[in-house]
């Protein structure tokens, strides 16, 4: 029983170091155009997190925030990747 408290306290730091995700929705107007993005998030890992962070993200590149879809780790990057295309980790 000791050894598992100790393995589990050693793995305690590299669970909270796990990276947080979120896919979203944003727009361009004049002209309309539309993207599907992943972005990496830190701090907590929850839509409205990733919402304060990503807006101003956009906002810097003239994008508008439509809405966050999802929040999630590492093991839900591949299956977006190719939906995210050029928006991939960009912003």
């Amino acid at each position: 029983m000791r050894h598992l408290l100790i393995i589990l306290a050693l793995l305690g730091p590299v669970a909270a170091e796990a990276g947080c995700f979120a896919d979203y929705k944003a727009k361009q107007d004049s002209p309309l155009r539309l993207h599907y993005g992943v972005a990496q998030i830190t701090g907590a890992c929850t839509p409205s997190a990733a919402q304060a962070q990503l807006a101003p993200r956009l906002a810097a590149q003239g994008w508008t925030l439509l809405n966050v879809l999802s929040v999630f780790d590492e093991s839900g990057l591949d299956e977006r990747k190719a939906s995210a295309g050029a928006y991939y980790l960009r912003f």
